[in-house]
């Protein structure tokens, strides 16, 4: 019990890395000694340091002389396996080594190839004993993005959309109408701060010439993507403007003008889904909301090439015709009403 009690802290802990750390992991440590929490830390930002290094830093700060006593009593505990390898930081299996930690539980192992059970052997090696898959569950549901990115070489693909009371995605004439409340979009907002990109057709560019930022919600802008094969978005649409870094993949030109990205791929009307996958794959980023037209949403679905959908259903709004909401089977993941709408989370098991 005590070891679940610990690393549930580690995940509320982790949890706190999700605006800043892509596209590594979220992870959390927390350092015990004799029953007592001594310190705790988190990976707060991609590039600094990791959990395992802040959490060790807060015991130092907080007992400075009687640290090096209290860490050689100490179990560490940490949502994912401690990194093996010199990346932008030193190995953290070997800083817990160096403090001659006593035990180590851990949540996941790290499928990185670099880590990948290596950080586990040397703490072993070292005589430190290791409990492994502590809420393993839990910890993988929270790294979902870093390992789909890992294991499946691709993003995350969140697969976003709202429709009315009566199964209706967008008008016929393709003129803008909310269809969800004010809570629903401060929440899709709060969605913004979380993932790396956000992505939208021609279509939606034209038509509803949105910001895709985070304006609704404290926090940084998402990568904004655009699918334009042929540079049809006006040069005067939002998209364009220098809030947001912002890639626009066509079949005219690669070039990079300020903050934006024009990315060229041939023949964009064969296996587009994929093709955009392996590109933000090899462009680092490790989750993308996809948030229409229609035809691109369907152009996932049909393709079985999302993880999860977020789907906000109107009580209120009925048009009694117009663009038919897209039809997607997947697991029910959470159900929650706010005010007007009903949001419906699913997840797919067999991306």
């Amino acid at each position: 019990m005590a070891n679940e009690l610990y690393l549930r802290r580690c995940l509320e802990l982790a949890s706190l890395g999700i605006s800043n750390v892509s596209p590594n992991p979220m992870v959390g440590c927390v350092i015990v000694c004799e029953d007592k929490v001594i310190g705790e830390g988190y990976h707060a930002k991609f590039g600094e340091a990791h959990a395992e290094v802040n959490a060790v830093k807060a015991v130092f700060d907080r007992f400075a002389d009687q640290a090096p006593l209290l860490l050689s009593k100490s179990t560490a505990y940490v949502s994912l396996e401690p990194c093996a390898h010199f990346g932008k930081t030193p190995p953290c299996a070997d800083l817990l080594i160096r403090h001659r930690i006593k035990k180590v539980v851990i949540g996941n192992r790290d499928p990185f190839a670099d880590v990948d059970g290596k950080g586990i052997e040397k703490l072993k090696a070292a005589g430190i004993e290791v409990v492994s898959g502590v809420l393993e569950a839990e910890c993988s549901h929270l790294n979902r993005r870093f390992f789909t990115r890992i294991q499946k070489q691709r993003p995350y693909i969140i697969l976003k959309w709202a429709k009315t009371a009566d199964g209706f995605f967008g008008r016929e004439d393709h003129t803008q109408k909310w269809i969800t409340g004010a809570l629903a979009k401060k929440l899709a907002h709060k969605w913004r701060t979380e993932e790396d990109a956000i992505l939208v057709g021609k279509n939606t560019a034209i038509t509803d010439n949105p910001q895709l930022n985070s304006r609704e919600w404290p926090g940084k802008n998402p990568i904004r993507i655009v699918i334009d094969r042929h540079l049809q978005v006006p040069l005067a649409n939002n998209l364009y403007n220098n809030q947001a870094r912002t890639i626009i993949f066509n079949e005219r030109k690669t070039d990079v003008q300020d903050n934006i990205h024009f990315i060229q791929m041939e023949d964009m009307q064969f296996y587009l889904p994929q093709k955009i996958a392996f590109q933000l794959y090899l462009m680092d980023i490790q989750s993308v909301i996809i948030e229409g037209g229609a035809n691109l949403l369907n152009q996932f679905i049909n393709n079985n090439l999302w993880d999860e959908a977020r789907i906000f259903t109107s009580t209120v709004e009925t048009w009694g015709s117009g663009i038919a909401s897209p039809k997607i089977n997947g697991t029910l993941s959470e159900e929650i009403r706010l005010k007007d709408d009903t949001l419906t989370i699913l997840q797919n098991k067999h991306s």
